[in-house]
């Protein structure tokens, strides 16, 4: 019998967070007739293990290379037979009546090719979930911190927005996103030219560009504790996204706006590796963090 809806998990080295991720997917999900896959992207933690001992009804297909987030996404999909498809990270924790919601507004709403959740941070308070498409003013506020400290700390997402109920935007985060069979088929999967970050911008615009809706269901609450893959590499992870960001620029805003981002990301990256040494030098290692150095950021923007 065909699901209704498959929930799709991408794991690398997060045994203990994806153990918990299905647990709670299996309660919110228990009046709804689904299926769950896990591509294991090359872990060498217990992982895989761990699904076969506690979840053997679980879909687990294992690859020996990481092939990313977009790239394991793909590969799930289109094994998976669900009407609806629910891309979660292993580090967001659905609650209660979730799923539900999300199912809900799609059901409704028959043009909504994706709906993404309401994400809060461990402590509750609420975190980036829904954002304007990229400019390059906005990218510049980013990179300068103006617009957190001008705008708020989820800059340059919007804010929760409960009151005003579910909502069009231009892009969801990808921590948590429904998508509808029909506008996969119809839009395709996921950009694999992205190995990490930016792939649901791209995916969200590419929806839009092809008359599909993204929705925003505030109703739909997912705890995501943030960065546990990614946690592991800072520094690489600070070059995969600006290469991320670029190549959205130079596919959907042209060579020259992509030319030009690529600019202030070098400038001010410069600028952050300098003053972060300083501080960790006048602090004795308390304070300041490492950043990708400008050397690796420019081999890492080469070829976008």
């Amino acid at each position: 019998m065909i699901p209704m809806l498959s929930v799709v998990i991408v794991n690398w080295n997060t045994s203990c967070l994806l153990a918990e991720c299905i647990r709670a997917i299996e309660f919110g999900a228990a009046s709804v007739l689904h299926d769950i896959w896990v591509v294991d992207n090359g872990s060498s933690d217990d992982s895989v293990a761990m699904l076969r001992r506690k979840f053997p009804h679980v879909h687990v297909i294992e690859s020996q290379v990481n092939l990313g987030f977009a790239g394991a996404n793909n590969l799930a999909m289109q094994r998976s037979e669900g009407r609806y498809l629910i891309l979660l990270n292993t580090d967001a924790i659905v609650t209660p009546g979730s799923i539900l919601a999300l199912l809900d507004l799609a059901e409704r709403t028959p043009r909504a090719g994706i709906i993404g959740a309401h994400l809060l941070n461990p402590d509750g308070s609420f975190q980036a979930s829904h954002t304007d498409f990229p400019t390059l003013w906005q990218e510049f506020l980013i990179l300068t911190t103006i617009g957190r400290r001008l705008r708020g700390s989820w800059y340059p997402s919007h804010g929760p927005e409960e009151a005003k109920g579910p909502q069009r935007v231009d892009y969801v985060e990808g921590a948590c996103m429904l998508v509808r069979r029909d506008a996969l088929e119809a839009v395709g999967g996921l950009d694999e030219g992205y190995f990490m970050y930016a792939e649901e911008v791209d995916w969200c615009r590419r929806m839009a560009d092809k008359g599909w809706e993204v929705w925003y269901q505030p109703a739909a609450k997912v705890l995501h504790i943030g960065g546990a893959s990614s946690a592991k590499r800072k520094t690489s992870r600070e070059a995969d996204l600006y290469r991320s960001r670029v190549r959205y620029f130079r596919i959907h805003h042209g060579w020259l706006q992509a030319e030009m981002l690529k600019a202030m990301i070098v400038a001010f990256t410069g600028m952050k590796q300098i003053g972060h040494a300083l501080m960790r030098w006048f602090t004795r290692n308390q304070r300041g963090r490492q950043v990708v150095t400008v050397g690796d950021l420019l081999v890492a923007l080469r070829k976008v």
